[in-house]
Parts: structure tokens; C-alpha cells; sequence
């Protein structure tokens, strides 16, 4: 087979889809040796990586920005396979689909977070996600949702039928696993975390619920050396995290890391005592399984695709409830044999989840609809 795979969001995106994109072509990378992989990408990047053979970068000589205009608000018809070839079937894991002359297509939606909490979204994003992505799924002969959550959502929300779309997991990457004091050194040196804390992993944004969580961390009781530390780049809408940091006098408490490179996360999340993401919907939620694929105790949000997720290896609160994430917080970080239980159920857990495992699957999706499209 000759599969193209739109790899723009690996090269570009650091966080979020970057770092799916690029976990699942390792996957395959790892898995496939016979068929053709052809990975397009708008825009050149400064590190094109390394591949095996059977997978060629393509790139197409327009910015990810230009393309999006060209291919979803104008909607011209440039076929993609213009530059790669055709193709037996295409992949974007990236919510939107470009126009090919011929061949299969799959695409990967992993949450509707635009429609389900629109609030908590970029207005000129959700717009622009309302219009593309409706259209991107009528053009798919399959649609790939990271969990039974987003699956529901795609059902309930866009009316797709059931039939057209499969569920297939992410996975956790080797990588992540309990790590010794020695390995721990250089990243506590590096942000200067000389101190325990509390860790939050991901964007700043309104659904992450931020302003949530340092309300909680106020109401811990009685005197606890935990500082509250938040990984993540600037998002939107974010501005009331900081002014509730001033509101709550909490300055000397949080220490803010900003966007924190790859390398670094499986220390960062060995050396936290306690991982919280009360999240107010995810469609699937990638940190907390990794923070428990390190051992680390977590606790998270009790709705959207948490639950399906975490299972019983973490602490589920409702996110609105800021005394009741208090109080798991407080036990998270001081019940020895509760951490005890968390970290053993965690690292459990968190070993269901492979990227081998999500790329055997995957070969075998695109193995059948090129079959069914036969």
C-alpha cells in the first residue's frame, strides 16, 4: 500500500497532536517495513527527522497557515496526493481532511471540545472548527476517535453514524516510567525544584480548569511544604489563571515553567508527589497516564473520558467541586497507603496503553478499508 499520513502538526506542533502525530508514525515506524509511507508536510521544517526507508517526507511549499486557508476556508481543490502521489488511502490525525484525486481516507478526531465546552475555546478556532471539521468527517470512509467518549460525542453532536467510526487509544510512550534519583538530578537542577510539589501538565486554557485547581490548593489544610508547579505554554484565554494567583496571594506558592521540551517530562513527572488534571472535558487526557506510567499518585476530573482512562489507578473528583479536589489533593500527597495503592494501580493501568499496540491496530484499520474500498 502507499498511505499518506499528514505529518504537519509533528513537525510543528510541540504539544497536544504534535506529539500524537509523531508517536503514532514511531509506531508504525517501529512495525512496517513493506508498505509505502508518504508523510506530507506544509511547510519546511528546521529538523526533518529520521526515518526508515518506507517512509518518505513530502512537503508541500506552503506554510500549515497558507494551507489551511487554501484547503478549508477556501476550499480549493489542490489535490494533496499532488505531491506525494497517489495514494491507496490517506490519514490526517489532525481533524480536518485535504483533497485527494483518489484513494481511501481516514481521519482522527480527538474531542469536540469546540462544541461540547465552547466557552473555553478561542472564538476565531471554534468558528473556524465548527465549519471544517463537519465537513472533513462527511468526506472520510472512516473516522478514528481517540476514546469511547469522543466517539459518543461524534454521535450525539455531529449525528455520525456509529459504523463510521472506530475507537483506537493512544498510547504512552516507553519512555515514561519510574526513574532513579541519579536520572531525576539534572531536571530538578534545571527548574530548580528543590522543593515538593503538586504538577499540572498542559496548555493554559479555560478547559483545563486552572483557576479551579489554585483555588483548591488555598484550601488545603494545616501547614504542608507543597509548592503548586504548572507546565505548560500560553494557550488562550488565559489570563484569569494569573489574576487568580494575585487574587489568592499565591506568587511564593506557584511556580509557572511554561512550555516544558519532551526529554524533560518523564523526570518532571517522577519528581512531582502528586499529579492533578481536573480538566472539564478531554477526549482522551494523555498526562495523567503518564504521570501514573512514572508512579506517580494522580488525581483527575470524574467526567468526559477521564474515567475510561485513568480506571481505578487514580483519585476522580467532579471539576467544579474545588473542596472535594481539595480533599483529594490533601489525601494524594499525605496517605502514605492510599499513594501506595494509586502508584501500584497506576503503573498497571498506564501499561494497557502502547503505541506498538495502537500502530498494530492502526496497520490493520487501514489494511481493511483499503479492502473495503477494493
Amino acid at each position: 500500500m502507499r498511505i499518506g499520513i499528514d505529518y504537519t502538526a509533528a513537525v510543528h506542533q510541540r504539544a497536544g497532536i504534535g506529539r500524537y502525530a509523531r508517536g503514532l508514525v514511531r509506531g508504525l515506524a517501529q512495525l512496517d517495513r513493506e508498505n509505502e509511507y508518504l508523510l506530507l508536510v506544509a511547510g519546511r521544517p528546521k529538523d526533518e527527522g529520521t526515518f526508515p526507508p518506507n517512509f518518505k517526507p513530502r512537503y508541500l511549499p506552503l506554510s500549515p497557515h497558507r494551507a489551511t486557508i487554501l484547503w478549508q476556508r477556501l476550499r480549493v481543490p489542490l489535490p494533496a496526493d499532488l505531491f506525494t502521489g497517489l495514494l491507496d488511502l490517506f490519514h490526517s490525525p489532525d481533524y480536518v481532511l485535504p483533497p485527494l484525486r483518489r484513494g481511501r481516507k481516514v481521519l482522527t478526531i480527538h474531542d469536540l471540545s469546540f462544541l461540547r465546552y465552547p466557552e473555553g475555546a478561542d472564538p476565531r478556532l471554534r468558528w473556524y472548527l465548527t465549519q471544517a471539521v463537519p465537513h472533513s468527517i462527511g468526506q472520510a470512509d472512516l473516522v478514528l476517535a481517540d476514546s469511547h467518549n469522543t466517539k459518543s460525542d461524534l454521535i450525539e453532536l455531529l449525528g455520525v453514524e456509529a459504523g463510521r467510526v472506530e475507537v483506537l487509544y493512544p498510547g504512552v510512550e516507553e519512555r515514561f516510567h519510574p526513574l532513579d534519583e541519579g536520572s531525576l538530578a539534572p531536571v530538578k537542577a534545571r527548574y530548580r525544584l528543590d522543593f515538593p510539589f503538586i504538577l499540572i501538565v498542559g496548555t493554559l486554557e479555560p478547559r483545563k480548569n486552572h483557576v479551579g485547581l489554585l483555588q483548591a490548593y488555598t484550601l488545603l489544610k494545616g501547614r504542608h511544604p507543597h509548592r503548586l508547579v504548572i507546565a505548560g505554554g500560553k494557550g488562550w484565554l488565559y489570563e484569569a489563571i494569573f489574576r487568580e494567583v494575585e487574587r489568592l496571594s499565591l506568587e511564593e506558592r506557584v511556580l509557572f515553567l511554561g512550555y516544558v521540551p519532551e526529554e524533560d517530562l518523564p523526570a518532571l513527572y517522577n519528581l512531582a508527589d502528586l499529579f492533578v488534571f481536573p480538566s472539564f472535558y478531554e477526549g482522551f487526557g494523555l498526562p495523567p497516564l503518564e504521570a501514573m506510567a512514572c508512579g506517580t499518585p494522580v488525581v483527575v476530573s470524574d467526567i468526559s473520558s477521564m474515567p475510561e482512562v485513568v480506571g481505578d489507578g487514580a483519585l476522580l473528583v467532579p471539576p467544579q467541586d474545588v473542596e472535594a479536589l481539595a480533599e483529594a489533593m490533601k489525601k494524594g500527597v499525605s496517605d502514605a497507603s492510599l499513594r501506595e495503592e494509586l502508584r501500584s494501580k497506576g503503573l498497571e493501568q498506564a501499561r494497557r496503553f502502547s503505541w506498538s499496540e495502537t500502530a498494530k491496530r492502526l496497520l490493520a484499520i487501514y489494511k481493511r478499508v483499503v479492502g473495503e474500498g477494493g
